[in-house]
């Protein structure tokens, strides 16, 4: 696969408590708005096993920005690939705490 087009690179946790919550669900929206948008040569994505956030499953990250995106649904995802799409960010989904420090890249 060449992939020297590649802006993006999604991972999609396929874990098992994320795909309780409807992983798969959400992995096949987002793959069918990259294809729907015309964006399979910039926005590769990969499944993923535990990404260690099962609680706030189903997670996706997104590089090269770093970001990680929590209670993931089919419509956020497309959402998320329409934002990405102009270089944006899914604000509404984009906080973590980390060692019991919140953090949020909201703007």
């Amino acid at each position: 696969m060449e992939l020297s087009g590649v802006s993006k690179h999604v991972l999609l946790c396929n874990g098992a408590s994320c795909t309780k919550k409807g992983a798969e669900e959400v992995t096949n929206a987002i793959r069918q708005e990259i294809k729907d948008q015309g964006l399979l040569k910039e926005i590769h994505t990969t499944k993923t096993l535990c990404n260690g956030r099962c609680k706030e499953g189903p997670t996706v990250i997104v590089y090269p920005d770093g970001d990680w995106y929590k209670e993931m649904t089919p419509e956020k995802g497309q959402q998320l690939i329409e934002k990405l799409k102009s270089n944006q960010k899914l604000k509404d989904s984009l906080s973590y705490t980390f060692n019991g420090h919140s953090f949020s890249t909201n703007e």
